[in-house]
Parts: structure tokens; C-alpha cells; sequence
């Protein structure tokens, strides 16, 4: 069972973007699945790991947009793009984690709310 749908309101009208944003939920989704069918713990620490650089490489794009187009709540933004590296960074680091539920309190909601919040706004504001 996917931890996490696509909807159509996490579309934000901006292809790369979408893109990215579907490749995103896809690889969590099959980190999800690993980890319920109880994956060494070592090869679960390699796929959060390959997370990490995608997001990290996903917000830097969206960053770049954000920059190039002036908009007017990048620092914010940014600043949410940040807090989602440092926890991804501290489950990285916990040596004892349920990592299920660490990937359902942490990566789920925060997609779910910031895609449909931060840029679903993004969208709206740079009118692509």
C-alpha cells in the first residue's frame, strides 16, 4: 500500500516540478515498501539516503524558479525546504528508528501539507 497518492491538487503547473514531485512520492513509496517487508536495516539507511539527494536536488530546483521569478515568499519557503533536510538528516543519524513511522509522521505529512500549501501558493503566485 503506497504511503503516499498522488492527487491532483499537488500539481503545481509547473512540468520539472511535477515531475520531480511524482518521482519523489514514487521512491518514497517503494522506501515505504521496503521497509514493511522488513528490509536489512542497512539496505533501508541506503535508500533514505538516495531520498535525501533527490529532495536535496528537488528543492534546489525549486529554489532556482523561486529565485528567478523574485518570489515573494522564498526565505519561507526555503526555510520549510530546510526543516525537511534537517529532520530527514536526524532520522539518518538515529541508530534505533521506526523508520515506518518516522516516514509517516515526518515525509508524509509534511509532502502532503507543504505541496498543497507552499507550492500550490508558488504556482498560483508565478501564474504557470
Amino acid at each position: 500500500m503506497a504511503l503516499i497518492d498522488w492527487r491532483k491538487e499537488f500539481e503545481t503547473g509547473i512540468a520539472d516540478v511535477d515531475h520531480e514531485h511524482r518521482e519523489l512520492i514514487r521512491l518514497i513509496n517503494t522506501l515505504h515498501d521496503e521497509i514493511e517487508a522488513d528490509a536489512e536495516k542497512a539496505q533501508v539507511q541506503a535508500f533514505l539516503g538516495e531520498v535525501f539527494a533527490k529532495i536535496s536536488a528537488h528543492f534546489a530546483l525549486e529554489e532556482t524558479i523561486m529565485r528567478k521569478h523574485g518570489y515573494d515568499e522564498y526565505l519561507e519557503h526555503k526555510a520549510e525546504h530546510e526543516e525537511l533536510i534537517d529532520q530527514l538528516r536526524n532520522i539518518m543519524d538515529e541508530s534505533e528508528i521506526d523508520y515506518s513511522k518516522a516516514l509517516s509522521g515526518v515525509i508524509r505529512d509534511w509532502f502532503v501539507n507543504h505541496f498543497k500549501s507552499k507550492d500550490a501558493r508558488l504556482h498560483a503566485r508565478l501564474g504557470v
